[in-house]
């Protein structure tokens, strides 16, 4: 972690943290913005993506799901730079979080972009877009809520649209590159490197 991760938990974590206690009601984070939606964020690694959306957005709540510290401190920030005031932040592991913490259908969506592929083969079972990770996906989200992924790892692409498919709970699939969506630093190394994104956005069946 550096100096400048490390001061910005210091003076601003009280401000953006979500503690994990008890049931979080999405709705009643963000009590001075009343958003139109709450969308959460898994894996907000560095915070640049995360950090423009939430700055592009100001009456939608984010909410950023990361276990790396140092992402954390880099993401408060950026958002502090940029005067996000819609973005609170968990530092824990995503399952926990859905499993004891958050009620059924109360998530509008969740952004995933660029989760760790795990490339080599005896690591796929560690990849988070699991039929068993999608079917908790499908029960934290209220009816047509979404879920849009991106990643730049095209067998991970494969494996996301055939795991999706076999979901009774979403449609969708392959979408073009949202405008919304900000190239970040990461992402652009990957497309230097000839690496394919992929973006998909899924809705939950009413």
């Amino acid at each position: 972690m550096t100096k400048a991760q490390s001061e910005a938990l210091g003076e601003h974590w009280n401000k953006f943290e979500i503690p994990l206690q008890g049931i979080i009601n999405p709705k009643e984070l963000f009590p001075s913005l009343k958003p139109k939606e709450v969308v959460f964020e898994i894996g907000s690694g560095m915070g640049e993506a995360t950090s423009q959306i939430a700055a592009n957005n100001p009456d939608t709540g984010y909410v950023a799901v990361e276990v790396h510290r140092p992402g954390i401190g880099a993401l408060i920030i950026r958002a502090e730079n940029l005067g996000v005031r819609n973005l609170k932040i968990i530092n824990a592991d995503i399952y926990e979080v859905l499993t004891r913490h958050i009620e059924d259908q109360s998530i509008d969506a969740f952004h995933i972009f660029f989760p760790d592929p795990w490339p080599k083969r005896k690591q796929h079972k560690r990849r988070l877009l699991q039929p068993g990770f999608i079917e908790i996906l499908a029960k934290k989200l209220k009816p047509n809520g979404r879920v849009n992924i991106a990643t730049d790892w095209y067998p991970y692409a494969q494996e996301i649209e055939k795991n999706f498919a076999l979901s009774k709970d979403f449609s969708g699939g392959v979408i073009e590159r949202p405008t919304w969506r900000p190239l970040t630093k990461f992402e652009s190394k990957g497309i230097n490197k000839e690496h394919v994104v992929t973006d998909f956005e899924y809705r939950k069946k009413a």
